[in-house]
């Protein structure tokens, strides 16, 4: 990987042999000025490089640098369209020219030290706006404070920014650096647990999960936080924070992109959300839940002593669908409204209710649906296959049967409200609509 120290190892080197029209003041605390000498060479000369490079840049004002007579290597800085990158270009006389975005250019090679080769032109003078429409592109909110090059791959510019609030990220863009091309932009955080020689400078890991205080104090659910840890990203680019409390009780805080929190998850009820909570006694807490879903099973007039569960996303905020897998029998869905007796529904007509079940050994359901047909006097079906077929205009649902004895099959209707239960049966050589194999 090419770092900013590459960048200053060079700059060393030509220091002692630029030329004369393009050599700069080198006075401590002052910015070196750009002699017109400097902007007319860079002028004529680095639209050569920039189209040789294909950077990306529609250029607005240039200079060079210097020249290393040794190597025959000359040095340019570029400004490009108000609002773009700019960028130190590397051209040799012989070869590929090597591009630095104007971030990584100002950056310096140790700590403490001045940038070697650092950006003068005057549109040059924030480079790190264009970070912000990139990570905004990628599905984050940042308003850039800080930013500093780290290196490049072949295929890669990698670049850290510090955004205002404390959020940081790592840029893993193109080479040259392209901010109209997509980025992969990634969570400080994950660097932080990460073994990797890549990690965020600006700040400090304490600093950086300290935020999940904010989180547990606008959750408002009485947790004191003891611990916390960074849990993870999910695809759609939400955060995910862990905070065990002094009561001995822990949750998962979901946060949106922008910074806001979404959604707060007992530890009890995220065993599904990457990996669950590790900063408290999940198994306790699981085991508590799943007394409560027994409990919850068994007023609604259901049966099942839950040895397992898994929530369904929430649909309304005021119902609660969790799938149980009963201790030695079938797996079953619980539809728990807040404050209401609710209702279990078994794995055959949870479809129904716009659920499956998958977590059980068996998850089909289908002796509940053989019951069902005996309901109407068609007892010499064993239903081996089924499928839903679809609602009517009264709210009804149809879910086609087939039988084990390849005979033809059935059409049950049901109802979904008040409970799901079956309200009539028909064979499919009159029904129509029948698909499985065996019914047509």
């Amino acid at each position: 990987m090419k770092t900013p120290k590459a960048i200053g190892l060079v700059m060393v080197l030509l220091a002692a042999t630029l030329t004369p029209a393009a050599a700069v003041s080198q006075k401590k605390g002052a910015a070196p000025a750009v002699t017109d000498a400097a902007r007319k060479a860079g002028m004529a000369e680095a639209p050569a490089v920039i189209t040789a490079a294909s950077v990306p840049c529609q250029l607005s004002d240039a200079r060079k640098i210097g020249e290393d007579k040794k190597t025959k290597t000359n040095y340019y800085e570029v400004a490009c369209a108000p609002g773009a990158m700019g960028y130190v270009l590397q051209a040799p006389a012989e070869g590929a020219p090597t591009i630095y975005s104007c971030i990584e250019a100002n950056t310096p090679p140790a700590p403490g030290q001045p940038p070697s080769a650092p950006c003068l032109l005057p549109g040059n003078s924030d480079p790190k706006a264009a970070l912000a429409t990139m990570v905004k592109t990628a599905g984050f909110e940042c308003l850039p404070e800080q930013a500093r090059g780290i290196g490049q791959t072949k295929s890669n510019t990698y670049v850290e920014v510090a955004c205002q609030g404390g959020t940081g990220y790592i840029v893993v863009a193109s080479v040259p650096f392209d901010a109209a091309k997509p980025a992969q932009v990634q969570s400080c955080l994950m660097y932080d647990e990460a073994e990797t020689n890549i990690k965020c400078a600006f700040g400090d890991k304490a600093a950086r999960i300290a935020v999940v205080d904010k989180y547990a104090a606008q959750a408002n659910n009485g947790c004191t936080v003891k611990d916390k840890r960074f849990v993870g990203v999910s695809k759609d680019n939400s955060t995910f924070f862990e905070a065990s409390c002094q009561d001995g009780k822990g949750y998962i805080y979901k946060v949106a992109s922008t910074g806001a929190l979404t959604e707060t998850y007992e530890c009890a009820k995220a065993t599904a959300i990457l990996g669950g909570c590790t900063l408290t006694d999940a198994r306790q807490a699981q085991s508590d839940q799943a007394a409560l879903y027994t409990r919850l099973a068994a007023n609604a007039g259901g049966k099942c002593d839950v040895e397992k569960y898994a929530l369904f996303p929430t649909r309304n905020p005021r119902e609660e669908v969790v799938e149980m897998v009963c201790k030695g029998g079938p797996g079953a869905i619980g539809i728990f409204p807040a404050g209401a007796k609710g209702q279990v529904v078994d794995c055959g007509r949870a479809p129904v209710a716009g659920y499956k079940c998958s977590l059980g050994t068996d998850n089909t359901g289908y002796g509940s649906l053989t019951a069902d047909l005996k309901k109407f006097n068609y007892n010499s079906c064993e239903v081996s296959n089924s499928r839903v077929v679809g609602k009517t205009e009264k709210g009804t649902t149809y879910v086609e049967v087939a039988c084990a004895d390849k005979l033809k099959g059935y059409m049950i209707e049901y109802q979904s409200t008040p409970t799901v239960s079956a309200v009539q049966a028909v064979g499919c050589a009159f029904a129509g609509n029948c698909k499985l194999p065996g019914n047509t």
